[in-house]
């Protein structure tokens, strides 16, 4: 279950630069590459030939050659030519609005008349040459909404990431939780705590004490249709906690878009962004590898959930307390998705 007329990150610029990128999206299979004059395309994977993968050609020139029989198709979907036929008559196949920004190729499957470029989630630290940005591309054989429900309670950090940022004061500490809008807002701070490895590593990398008590604190910001952006960091005891002067503190932002492959399956661009040493390139290196690691404990719990669930389609779950951000994230995408179905007529 997904909306399809919304915004999704497809794949980085980097997977695209050498040769056609075959990726399903929601669903739908789409074949990404650059056209003339380096901008993105991206078409249905099948040649309307044979119904090969367009995905297995090459770009020549700004147009993307079938490899099987060499059929050349432009990006609005047209056949351009094929070696001895005429293409007239050829059947357009289905171009999807794609759009680069904030170092992402952005994709809407859904009705491309309602793709406003304008909707796609603002990323300040993007465009902010005082921010620091490295991450990751993991393939996840889950619903993609197990990984909402991950992020908006962190609660499982105690238990799944114990060697890296857990600690049992996240269990300790209460979480509130609130929508606005089609937003919705988890919100975790911890007192005075001593910082687990991750956070006492990021204080080295700030150049600050790590072996003194913190303020931790974790607000998690689910925005449709599928992104997650949580806000963490911990500052020195006693300076301010999340208002902290930044020469106190280390704050971050942990970015997630995840992207529904299938129904049980995803795409999972993770990374963080962090506003302080930015021209640190070896600390960035350092902090991706250790997030790397973290997202990839996840990795790991979520594809046994999703087998587990797959075994039992029919028991009920418990939803406790710490269960509210990712319920009122399930609620937002599951009226934004029967917005999209056609309305049943009057009897």
């Amino acid at each position: 279950m997904f909306p399809k007329n919304a915004w999704y990150v497809a794949c980085t610029p980097d997977e695209i630069d050498a040769k056609p990128l075959g990726r399903t999206i929601c669903n739908e299979k789409i074949v990404f590459y650059r056209g003339q004059e380096g901008g993105v395309a991206a078409l249905e994977d099948f040649c309307p030939h044979r119904g090969a993968p367009l995905s297995l050609g090459r770009v020549c020139e700004g147009q993307l050659v079938c490899g099987y029989h060499g059929l050349v198709m432009g990006c609005d979907g047209k056949t351009v030519a094929m070696p001895g036929q005429r293409v007239q008559g050829f059947p357009k196949i289905r171009a999807f609005p794609v759009v680069e920004r904030y170092g992402f190729v952005w994709v809407w499957p859904g009705d491309p008349a309602q793709a406003d470029p304008a909707r796609i989630h603002h990323l300040d630290w993007a465009e902010n040459p005082d921010w620091a940005y490295g991450g990751g591309l993991y393939h996840i054989r889950c619903d993609y909404r197990l990984m909402v429900d991950n992020l908006m309670d962190l609660t499982h950090e105690t238990y799944v990431h114990a060697s890296s940022i857990g600690q049992k004061e996240i269990d300790e500490s209460p979480v509130t939780t609130r929508t606005v809008g089609d937003r919705v807002v988890t919100s975790r701070f911890m007192h005075n705590v001593m910082p687990p490895p991750f956070w006492r590593a990021n204080l080295r990398g700030n150049h600050l004490a790590d072996d003194v008590p913190v303020d931790r604190w974790q607000v998690c910001h689910f925005i449709p249709p599928s992104h997650v952006m949580i806000e963490v960091g911990v500052a020195h005891a006693g300076k301010g906690g999340y208002e902290a002067d930044p020469k106190d503190k280390v704050s971050s932002v942990v970015v997630d878009f995840l992207t529904p492959e299938t129904d049980s399956t995803m795409w999972y661009f993770w990374g963080m962004a962090r506003n302080f040493n930015p021209r640190d390139t070896n600390l960035t290196a350092q902090i991706k590898e250790g997030q790397g690691k973290v997202f990839s404990e996840d990795t790991a719990v979520l594809e046994e959930q999703q087998r587990n669930l797959d075994r039992f389609p029919d028991r009920k779950l418990l939803m406790l307390n710490i269960d509210a951000g990712g319920v009122q994230a399930r609620r937002i995408i599951e009226r934004l998705v029967a917005q999209e179905q056609p309305q049943k007529l009057a009897a």
